[in-house]
């Protein structure tokens, strides 16, 4: 048996070291599953083979405000089409992957799946993909649920989220300060311009934490990027607040085209 008191004196830190017991204990126990298919993996949070080679990761070049992948390098600091067109409301946008068939699996699982504890290797990525954005002073907030979904679904997908990137990145983490104000519908089946409309003023900061926000760099935390409207509707609630910069990170994203009636 593995002496942590030993293990702690040679230098090994002791939470760690329990974590890794832990996880032993937990794989032993429940054999790990591959994230997209459940197949057998060799470790917890990882993809089979087949999966891995699936995965469609979003790399430069991309546009520097919105994240969306470029067919072609245009030259550095160029901007999509969309993004001259209609400038977001937030700043910057990251997201790790294209919502595609692997990510809808991994996605659905931890959202609809009761699969809360996907949430760590999830946030690992995106640590990679917002890396620009999570500077020292960010503070990273997810969006939030309304308290009758909340109950229903019993955690917040995107706090889990943002709580994990939170302790990955160093960057302060607080939930609360954005609140859902109305229960909206869901947004599986609806269009663009429906989206927009569902979310339009759906979010408030709550006056103690007026604060918090005012000339603040705030990071946006949700799990799919499909049209923007919910990170939009955020983006704005926050600014009328003073806050100085909203930039956002998603595990993944739709592709432009894409059709969105599943999410």
């Amino acid at each position: 048996m593995v002496n942590l008191l030993q293990l702690n004196a040679g230098g090994i830190d002791l939470k760690r070291s329990i974590a890794e017991l832990a996880t032993t204990i937990v794989d032993f126990v429940i054999p790990p599953t591959c994230l997209g298919c459940n197949s057998a993996v060799g470790q917890t949070g990882a993809l089979c083979g087949p999966c891995w080679s699936q995965m469609r990761f979003i790399e430069q070049p991309y546009c520097p405000v919105l994240g969306t992948p470029f067919a072609y390098d245009p030259g550095r600091g160029a901007l999509s089409l969309q993004a001259l067109a209609a400038p977001p409301k937030f700043d910057h946008a990251r997201s790790v992957m294209l919502y595609d068939e692997v990510a809808r699996k991994i996605v659905q699982s931890f959202k609809f799946g009761d699969r809360p504890e996907l949430a760590p290797w999830m946030a690992l990525w995106m640590l990679r993909a917002g890396k620009d954005l999570l500077l020292p002073n960010a503070v990273i907030v997810p969006v939030p649920l309304h308290r009758r979904r909340l109950l229903q679904r019993r955690y917040n997908q995107s706090a889990e989220l943002a709580r994990n990137l939170a302790r990955l990145s160093g960057c302060r983490f607080k939930p609360n300060i954005l609140q859902r104000i109305r229960s909206t519908r869901q947004q599986v089946g609806l269009g663009a311009n429906e989206r927009a409309r569902n979310v339009r003023g759906a979010f408030r900061v709550p006056s103690q934490y007026e604060i918090d926000v005012r000339s603040s760099h705030i990071v946006l935390i949700d799990d799919v990027y499909t049209t923007g409207a919910t990170l939009q509707s955020c983006a704005r609630a926050l600014s009328r607040k003073g806050t100085a910069r909203v930039d956002c990170i998603t595990f993944a994203r739709v592709a432009n085209g894409v059709a969105i009636t599943d999410l």
